[in-house]
């Protein structure tokens, strides 16, 4: 028998797809468990995204509810699939599993909209930035905790090396430029290392100046990720209280105030020109 598992983002997903699929057939829990010879609780479980279903189970509902689509049918497939997935994250230890569902949205998205105003998103640290970074924010953790952190932040990394990496829209609030992480020359660093990234064709970099002012989002960074079928575009945001996700109709709101930050911001050459003007700054 299969283990059950903590539910992440996408086996929710899943179990959303099928509860709406048997309540669109007008069927219940008890009829779909006789059907595959499961008890309630399993069916139950599916749903909840506890549980993964097998792909015999998730063919076998598909038939049931009458998913006739080959487009349709594919994509839940996929889905299904996915919520088996392991990846290069699960040799951590379980004080990382909060972090599973981020990077694999951040594997899975076709375009990364960026928000930043406190920071540089990790995936464009140098690994001093990163270090000074972490150590500063996780400052009650132990040592090997810290290493383990930087060892995951700089794998991911390695997304923008793939043979196709993710578009990427990196918008950075002025006051990261200025804000020093770690010691003067490592900064000189980071931003050189910054320009670098900004070359390459799949991604994007503009600064939002302090002379916009006010402006859309006032509660700070967010990130929007563009996800491809079968996946909803998903908002990932940090809170005091931990990470938040916005799905579907959540999204939509984000994703203008996105655009509108984007317009006020500095064209991708005068943001090119600002950072080279600072990292020539006499220390």
């Amino acid at each position: 028998m299969a283990k059950a598992k903590t539910a992440t983002l996408r086996s929710r997903w899943l179990g959303r797809r099928l509860r709406e699929l048997r309540e669109a057939s007008g069927m219940s829990i008890e009829e779909v468990g006789e059907f595959l010879q499961r008890n309630m609780g399993t069916v139950s479980r599916f749903e909840n995204g506890i549980y993964p279903v097998r792909r015999p189970d998730m063919m076998a509902m598909l038939d049931l509810f009458g998913v006739n689509d080959s487009r349709h049918r594919e994509n839940l497939m996929r889905l299904s699939e996915s919520v088996w997935q392991t990846g290069w994250w699960d040799g951590y230890p379980d004080e990382f599993t909060e972090f599973v569902d981020f990077i694999w949205l951040e594997a899975q998205a076709v375009e990364q909209r960026l928000f930043d105003t406190t920071l540089l998103p990790g995936l464009l640290q140098t690994k001093r930035y990163a270090e000074t970074a972490i150590r500063t924010a996780e400052f009650d953790k132990s040592e090997e905790h810290i290493v383990q952190g930087l060892e995951v932040r700089l794998q991911r990394q390695e997304l923008l090396n793939q043979e196709n990496p993710p578009t990427m829209l990196v918008l950075l609030d002025e006051s990261v430029l200025y804000r020093q992480v770690g010691s003067a020359e490592g900064m000189r660093e980071q931003l050189a290392h910054l320009l670098e990234l900004s070359k390459r064709p799949n991604i994007q970099l503009r600064v939002l100046p302090f002379t916009v002012g006010a402006h859309e989002s006032p509660e700070g960074a967010f990130q929007y990720f563009v996800m491809d079928d079968p996946y909803p575009d998903v908002v990932y945001a940090e809170t005091p209280n931990g990470a938040i996700y916005l799905e579907q109709a959540e999204a939509d709101p984000v994703a203008q105030r996105y655009d509108r930050l984007w317009e006020k911001s500095l064209s991708t050459d005068a943001t090119a020109e600002r950072i080279s003007a600072l990292i020539e700054e006499p220390s």
